[in-house]
């Protein structure tokens, strides 16, 4: 494969059927091999399946657990891929090799987050010894996301050859294109409205008995600590990074939990942020705000606010 000895290359192999899926796949793994770089795959039962014949021979690679990668969602994923990466990285500073396929669910509420992802990534692939090969199985892959790996990765796999991919977006423009949905509770009326937000304790206070008086489903207090936990660190970030006044609105019904924060700050001018703690594996250095939100919550939409200067983040929990 043209290329395949360099570092920070993001590549899809977009097919639909094993013949090409497979070719594909084991030409890249083969090339690593030879090359002496490490090797990691991370894909689907049925792709594991069809490609492990064909590797048998190959002792060194190493099977990541799907679930694993890409069991926490699309946001974890991004963080998934990155530590999948050092740990598997030679000591001698090969690239590593990793065989990715993500495979999001049937709901198309999810779906953002994916396209997100691809994006996310294909910016960190570009800054790191990594070589990485998307696989997107159009069998089994929604259009609008088979839409998203053309547009994510500059180079395509097609058969065991690698060519340049003219569909290819800048992945910071990519990701400010994507439209941030409409979400029906905002129509509703909050359970919670506090404007000029200047006390942490007294807010998380009535969140939590807000929250509580809700009426959630059985089993959703989890879901709803955790949520409650990025409302917080949201919140914090906004006080000391942005302007006032802060705001806050507070939806939950049966299926989901909503809040949104606003503030008068400058915003976020990086769209990336939040993808990685700010000052990368050192946790204690902070920096984990925004990071620990898009673990925590199944959406955080961040867009300009439309009453003037300032932020909008909304998170989302979706309740099973």
């Amino acid at each position: 494969m043209d290329g395949a000895t360099g570092a920070g290359v993001h590549r899809a192999l977009i097919a639909g059927s094993d013949a090409d899926l497979g070719a594909g796949a084991v030409a890249f793994v083969a090339e690593g091999l030879a090359a002496g770089q490490p090797v990691v795959i991370a894909c689907t039962a049925p792709m594991a399946e069809l490609l492990r014949p064909a590797l048998a021979d190959s002792p060194t690679v190493v099977w990541a657990e799907w679930s694993d990668v890409f069991g926490s969602g699309a946001a974890a994923a991004v963080t998934a891929v990155r530590r999948l990466a050092e740990r598997h990285r030679g000591a001698d500073g090969r690239p590593v090799r990793i065989v990715l396929e993500p495979q999001p669910g049937e709901n198309p509420d999810e779906w953002r987050e994916w396209q997100r992802y691809e994006a996310v990534l294909d910016h960190e692939v570009h800054n790191e010894p990594l070589l990485t090969l998307c696989i997107t199985d159009t069998r089994r892959v929604p259009p609008a996301l088979v839409e998203t790996a053309r547009a994510t990765h500059p180079l395509l796999v097609v058969g065991e050859r690698e060519q340049p991919n003219p569909a290819h977006v800048d992945p910071a423009a990519y990701l400010e294109s994507l439209p941030v949905p409409h979400e029906p509770l905002e129509d509703t009326e909050p359970l919670l409205w506090a404007d000029s937000v200047r006390d942490l304790r007294g807010l998380r206070r009535e969140l939590a008995e807000r929250a509580a008086d809700a009426a959630l489903a059985p089993g959703s207090a989890p879901a709803l600590e955790d949520f409650l936990l990025a409302v917080d660190e949201m919140t914090t970030n906004a006080l000391r990074h942005g302007r006032p006044p802060v705001s806050l609105r507070l939806w939950a019904n049966g299926e989901r939990l909503v809040c949104t924060i606003t503030d008068r700050g400058a915003g976020f001018e990086d769209p990336f942020i939040g993808y990685g703690p700010a000052h990368g594996s050192d946790l204690s250095l902070g920096g984990m705000g925004l990071w620990l939100a898009r673990q925590l919550c199944d959406h955080v939409d961040i867009t300009p606010d439309g009453g003037g200067d300032g932020v909008h983040v909304r998170l989302t929990t979706v309740l099973e």
